[in-house]
């Protein structure tokens, strides 16, 4: 593309003409003034579908001064337009981008505008170009609602989470609470008069039923015993009377005969549980072991 003396752009080059017009962008040439001095077929098809005269002639009509004189919707952008126009022919910034809605009857439409000088050793002229990104935004805004759906349901999400946390935890207050009302009850109703029985003259079989019916008891009334078996330690009966009463604090020898069991079998028993619980180190104490379960 050659310039002619006129200031009018020469475009005798046949496959120049063509390849100008059959771009997708809007394209005008302009002059350090603002004064169009041509446009592509994109560009004038553009017009007309928007009202204007088929018969329009763009060519020195002063660009800048159509964008500083809009009053309409989109005035705003038309002096961005402007002043960003100036900017390049001042030399201020090598390049001007810029993208605006541009909506019409038909529906919703935005361009992306660039402008950038030609590169001529003659006078400035500039290359305006007007592409329409619509899909671009479309899409854009229909990822947007799809995050924000996201961000919803994962917000939902975190609420039902609190919630079943909130639940669990009272659920487990509840269970405790109700722990410890059946251990009361146990202590404050029931163990008094088992109590009273065993010191009552009873038969030996009677003496038998009511000691089994107090271990069985205190088999229930013994947090440590339900932690053994949520930490999936088997312990045989006696080992489980054994490790309660070394939790209690009790001596080999008290075990002993509490239990009616020789010294050498509760020891046998408490090395069994250091076993079971995994106590190696022998100066780990195994009462303090129990303790930390309790």
């Amino acid at each position: 593309m050659g310039l002619q003396q006129n200031n009018n752009i020469s475009f005798s080059d046949k496959l120049v003409r063509t390849l100008f017009d059959s771009l997708s962008a809007h394209i005008a040439i302009i002059d350090e003034n603002g004064v169009i001095l041509e446009t592509n077929r994109t560009w004038k098809q553009f017009s007309i579908s928007n009202g204007l005269p088929e018969n329009m002639d763009f060519n020195q009509m002063n660009y800048l001064h159509v964008c500083e004189a809009a009053t309409t919707e989109g005035a705003e952008d038309a002096c961005k337009v402007a002043a960003g126009i100036r900017q390049v022919i001042d030399r201020k910034i090598d390049e001007f981008r810029y993208d605006y809605p541009c909506h019409s009857p038909e529906g919703r439409r935005w361009f992306y505008m660039r402008v950038v000088p030609m590169a001529d050793e003659g006078d400035l002229h500039l290359i305006i170009s007007h592409e329409d990104i619509t899909e671009l935004k479309l899409t854009q805004e229909s990822l947007k609602a799809h995050q924000k759906i996201l961000e919803d349901r994962n917000q939902s999400l975190e609420e039902v989470n609190i919630a079943l946390k909130v639940v669990i935890a009272q659920r487990e207050t509840d269970k405790s609470e109700m722990e410890n009302k059946i251990l009361t009850n146990l202590k404050s109703f029931v163990l008094p008069y088992i109590k009273r029985l065993k010191e009552s003259r009873l038969s030996e079989k009677d003496r038998t039923l009511v000691r089994i019916l107090d271990d069985q008891l205190n088999d229930i009334m013994s947090p440590l015993i339900v932690r053994l078996s949520n930490a999936h330690v088997l312990l045989t009966p006696q080992e489980m009377q054994v490790a309660t009463l070394v939790k209690d604090g009790r001596t080999t020898s008290e075990i002993a005969q509490v239990l009616f069991v020789s010294e050498a079998t509760v020891s046998f028993h408490r090395k069994n549980l250091r076993s079971k619980l995994g106590l190696k180190n022998k100066q780990t104490n195994l009462r303090s072991f129990l303790l930390s379960m309790s």
